[in-house]
């Protein structure tokens, strides 16, 4: 009986003593690993996640106003919505500018504009970079042809699609 509470002391003990020696490596396994983890976090570069950021932006039109003077004023609304997007974040790879106009009651996409930083950087005119809605027109009720607009630029309306990114909506009025 003797020998087996020597045993059973023993076996308790061992068991006791083989817990603390691997609470003891994890421990020390923690205290060794987390500065080697901080100065690995420190020098390395952390990966930076780009985005692309979508606006869509309604004007309203003026008494009078006709479709080229919209179409104008489309473009610098998109110009500075786009130079705005690029100056505020600089993780902004790409920005995608919807403008639609409000004209007799009738809204419709004007043009949109989507453009890259380096792009932008390198030639920031509007009317490179924007495709404009050729339905838009009729759609808005404005009467006669389009004379100082470039035709080629024109895409048939389609639906947008929103991708991963931000995406703002608002109204100027102008």
């Amino acid at each position: 009986m003797s020998r087996d509470i020597s045993f059973q002391s023993r076996t308790c003990l061992m068991s006791w003593l083989s817990n603390k020696i691997g609470i003891a490596r994890i421990l020390l396994g923690l205290v060794a690993g987390i500065p080697l983890w901080f100065t690995i976090e420190m020098l390395t570069p952390s990966l930076t996640k780009a985005y692309t950021a979508r606006v869509d932006l309604g004007i309203n039109t003026l008494v009078g106003e006709n479709y080229n003077t919209i179409l104008r004023r489309a473009e610098a609304v998109a110009r500075a919505a786009v130079q705005r997007n690029f100056d505020r974040d600089i993780l902004v790879t790409d920005v995608s500018v919807i403008i639609s106009v409000q004209h007799q009651g009738a809204i419709a996409p004007i043009l949109e504009l989507d453009v890259s930083r380096p792009r932008w950087r390198n030639n920031p005119d509007p009317q490179r970079w924007a495709k404009y809605f050729k339905a838009a027109k009729a759609l808005l009720y404005f009467q006669g042809n389009l004379s100082s607009v470039d035709n080629s630029k024109f895409v048939e309306n389609e639906p947008q699609t929103i991708e991963d990114g931000k995406q703002k909506t608002g109204i100027i009025d102008n």
